[in-house]
């Protein structure tokens, strides 16, 4: 199986996961989109793929949950 990764990115100010080259989703907090992230992911694992999932961490005057 091949891998599949997903990365936690800033849009503007929401947030959204990249896949395969493209941003999925607009979501009002960085959990949000690990939250679904993490939900591609585990089908993905389900389906043998080797997963990889990214978030980046705190930015100076950024809150815990990316808002």
């Amino acid at each position: 199986m091949g891998l599949a990764q997903y990365a936690v990115v800033p849009i503007q100010d929401e947030w959204g996961v990249l896949h395969d080259g493209n941003v999925n989703g607009k979501y009002a907090t960085k959990e949000s989109a690990f939250e679904s992230a993490v939900a591609a992911a585990s089908l993905a694992l389900r389906q043998g793929h080797e997963v990889h999932v990214s978030v980046p961490g705190r930015e100076i005057g950024e809150n815990a949950l990316g808002s």
